[in-house]
């Protein structure tokens, strides 16, 4: 049955379904000889020859899915490949994963924060997880400077106008509180650029530490689970992965 090339691509794991659509704007994805145009269809299963970069794809060669959790230490960055030569999530995982397996990081955690990254080559996946109408939760323990008055975290939990934008609302929970400084469990339902890094500042407490706890329901501390140390990842169970995201794939 015939698929949108992109879907395709996102489906060998070459790329998520976005950047497929950027592979494809930019004439690196040919169709029976010919540059393929965004929205076209293609079936390799009936003959339809597909390539990507030069490389032919073949049905027979599409590589399993993938699903990881890892926990990403400070100064790795959540991307496949950095210009700079700087370390990326890829370069955690063996060589065996993580080149030529189409696995990439769904979402982004900067380079200044640790903790709970999902890896995947199931393009699907990353566009349902990613979308911004299914607002999955993240929960993250961030350390501030300072102490935050109550008035300050009520005006976080409800929104904060950022670049022209209000925030959505925040689950905030002070889990311990020092003269200088201030930890928080903080639960969002977007993903903007350095989003609490950003709100944090305005309203006037520097974040100092940045650890994200949980994907969904998906946790680093997990009681079932071993321990996972920093920059070390482990595969998801079949129940982990239908268990948590299936509701949000619907």
């Amino acid at each position: 049955m015939p698929e949108r090339v992109q879907k395709l691509i996102s489906q060998w794991g070459i790329a998520s379904r976005r950047q497929a659509e950027t592979m494809i704007l930019e004439g690196r994805v040919r169709l029976n000889g010919q540059v393929v145009h965004l929205g076209q269809k293609a079936d390799p299963t009936q003959g339809d020859r597909l390539e990507v970069d030069g490389e032919l794809l073949h049905p027979q060669n599409r590589p399993p899915f993938v699903y990881l959790l890892l926990n990403k230490p400070k100064g790795v960055l959540c991307t496949c490949d950095d210009p700079q030569k700087r370390k990326t999530v890829l370069d955690l995982l063996p060589p065996s994963l993580g080149r030529h397996q189409g696995i990439h990081p769904v979402g982004r955690l900067d380079g200044d924060s640790t903790g709970a990254v999902l890896l995947t080559n199931d393009g699907d996946l990353t566009l349902r997880l990613t979308h911004p109408r299914y607002h999955l939760p993240k929960t993250y323990e961030v350390w501030v400077q300072g102490c935050p008055r109550a008035a300050t975290l009520e005006q976080w939990r409800r929104g904060v106008l950022l670049a022209d934008q209000w925030t959505l609302p925040a689950e905030i929970t002070v889990l311990a509180s020092h003269p200088q400084q201030t930890l928080l469990e903080i639960v969002l339902r977007e993903g903007r650029n350095r989003q609490i890094r950003r709100v944090a500042e305005q309203l006037g407490h520097q974040v100092l530490e940045l650890h994200r706890t949980a994907i969904g329901t998906l946790q680093l501390a997990d009681p079932q689970q071993p321990d996972l140390p920093t920059g070390h990842y482990r595969s998801l169970t079949k129940q982990e992965i239908w268990g948590q995201f299936a509701p949000v794939a619907l």
